[in-house]
């Protein structure tokens, strides 16, 4: 799960990580208020949408940039004006863009060295790391590829938690002498929010230094261990899901496990590991999946069901290929899901079903008698086949 920076202010607040003071508006008139609250002499108005690259994105109206530096309140107005309820179009975002819905009226600093800071879990060693550049305020994949000696990459033990000499060690290769305290205390406060919020990463791009030798933690982006939430109703209470898939907003809320994609075959998988090789052999004969879609090990027919319709809400897709090996999962509690959805949506889409494992032989009596239009497969690489042919 994904927050929006506003939101990532108040968990820096509650943390104690020092970040400039702001407040989100949704109406040109709560920018107006936003920053006369502030009352300081520059602001900065910033589109909310999950996705990065906004200061370079440029609105559908024509609009340039998600990121806005103004000097009263009527300017800021005048902004949000011109970015509330417009689509804006970054990098990340493709060309459908978002829609913003928010902006954050925040406090303008005088930035004198910008530094990427981010605590993130490393999936090789299981640990968390902390990655660092002075290459503060780009893009962390160009300094990567152009300058990878730039980037220093710290591993934390997770039962030691982070050290003293660590924060020293980060402090001295990025060149930080009279900041080096304050750093120190922010990536300590940013360490504790990451481990009791149970975050997966916390990006801020960048972490400023001030003319006046403060630290700020300028803009951040969070990502959230989507397992450990229902420890964190405060933090589930922001998740925005206008931001995201509405496919996957459905198939969360069917304990599903559904990722979008570009193609048009659509996969009903059970297990992450099939899912991944059945779209990887869905590619080898030449087609495109249309989407990620777990029903995990003990799916009811409700869920299959549920998944079914799914993807059949994804206009791009022309054909569907069902890949179930069951081991908890039971073949004949699919088919029966299969051919409920099948005939409640009308389905017209070729479909190519393999089973195997548990119950199989029901299952497949299952579709037999159902009188549709399926086509059975006994092997993956033949159902894959079979569907890449119709679609084609």
């Amino acid at each position: 799960m994904n927050i929006h920076e506003y939101q990532a202010i108040e968990l820096f607040n509650r943390f104690g990580v020092p970040c400039p003071k702001g407040k989100v508006a949704s109406s040109p008139r709560e920018a107006y208020e936003a920053a006369k609250w502030l009352s300081v002499g520059k602001f900065v108005v910033k589109a909310q949408i999950h996705a990065g690259g906004r200061g370079k994105g440029t609105f559908k109206s024509g609009f340039q940039g998600g990121v806005k530096l103004v000097s009263s309140p009527e300017a800021a107005r005048e902004v949000a004006e011109k970015m509330l309820g417009e689509t804006l179009v970054t990098k990340q975002t493709g060309e459908a863009g978002r829609v913003v819905r928010k902006v954050l009226v925040g406090e303008s600093v005088d930035v004198r060295r910008e530094i990427y800071l981010a605590v993130l879990m490393d999936r090789e060693t299981s640990h968390p790391i902390i990655i660092a550049s002075t290459e503060g305020g780009m893009d962390i994949e160009e300094v990567a590829e152009r300058s990878p000696e730039k980037i220093l990459r710290e591993p934390v033990n997770p039962l030691a938690g982070l050290q003293a000499y660590q924060v020293r060690k980060i402090c001295h290769e990025l060149g930080l002498k009279t900041t080096a305290r304050q750093f120190g205390r922010l990536l300590h406060s940013l360490y504790r929010l990451f481990i009791e919020c149970d975050c997966s990463m916390v990006e801020l791009n960048p972490v400023v230094v001030t003319f006046s030798d403060h630290v700020f933690a300028l803009d951040a982006k969070f990502n959230f261990d989507d397992n450990a939430l229902y420890r964190h109703p405060d933090i589930q209470a922001m998740r925005d899901k206008a931001e995201e898939d509405p496919r996957e907003v459905a198939a969360s809320e069917h304990d599903l496990n559904y990722i979008g994609l570009d193609g048009n075959i659509a996969c009903l998988v059970n297990g992450a590991g099939l899912a991944m090789a059945t779209m990887d052999i869905i590619k080898h004969h030449g087609g495109d999946p249309a989407n990620f879609l777990d029903v995990g090990g003990g799916a009811s027919k409700e869920q299959v069901a549920a998944a079914f319709r799914i993807i059949l809400g994804d206009p791009n897709v022309k054909g569907i290929f069902i890949n179930i090996f069951g081991g908890i999962m039971d073949c004949n509690v699919v088919a029966e899901g299969v051919v409920a959805a099948a005939k409640e949506t009308g389905l017209s889409l070729p479909l190519v079903v393999r089973l195997e494992g548990n119950n199989v032989e029901a299952g497949r009596e299952t579709l037999a008698e159902s009188g549709l239009d399926i086509t059975t497969a006994d092997s993956m690489d033949g159902g894959a086949k079979m569907i890449v042919s119709a679609v084609n």
